[in-house]
């Protein structure tokens, strides 16, 4: 397989993300909250026919048990966790927070998005596979948005 053929987990869903972060960002420009392109970003992706949940809970487990309970951005679709930035620059900091968010639950796919000076953008993905046999546990936090996972196990996230 070339890098021609080569797909992305959730591309489509990502592209129109990545779409949206850039509308937002050429009309607001750099400066603004982050809770402000928050707004603006659930606005933009809505109205793209994508369906927004603003301050996704995750859980992160040890042992069976709660250790920690913190909120994601925006998951897109069920399918596409969101964390946004407003800084001068994201490190490995902010990318560790994203992909934590990704291993705490069963969505596989990330997006950092910066709206800093210049546009910022790092894709991370996470597999199930990879988190083994709690995550399947994991499929209780239901929402009205279906998504396909390994082994024709359906995700009802909310």
């Amino acid at each position: 397989m070339n890098a021609d053929q080569r797909r992305f987990k959730h591309e489509n869903v990502t592209h129109r993300i990545i779409g949206a972060f850039f509308d937002v960002y050429n009309e607001l420009g750099y400066g603004f909250l982050e809770s402000v392109y928050q707004e603006a970003m659930a606005i933009a992706l809505e109205s793209g026919g994508l369906r927004v949940d603003q301050e996704f809970g995750l859980q992160a487990r040890f042992r069976g048990q709660v250790v920690g309970v913190f909120k994601a951005d925006l998951l897109i679709n069920g399918c596409v966790i969101v964390e946004l930035k407003a800084l001068k620059e994201l490190n490995s900091t902010h990318e560790a927070q994203a992909l934590n968010y990704l291993r705490a639950g069963v969505v596989e796919v990330a997006l950092l998005l910066n709206f800093g000076p210049q546009p910022q953008i790092r894709r991370l993905a996470f597999s199930n596979d990879r988190k083994g046999p709690w995550a399947r546990e994991q499929l209780q936090l239901h929402t009205g948005v279906s998504c396909t996972l390994p082994n024709s196990i359906r995700v009802h996230l909310r």
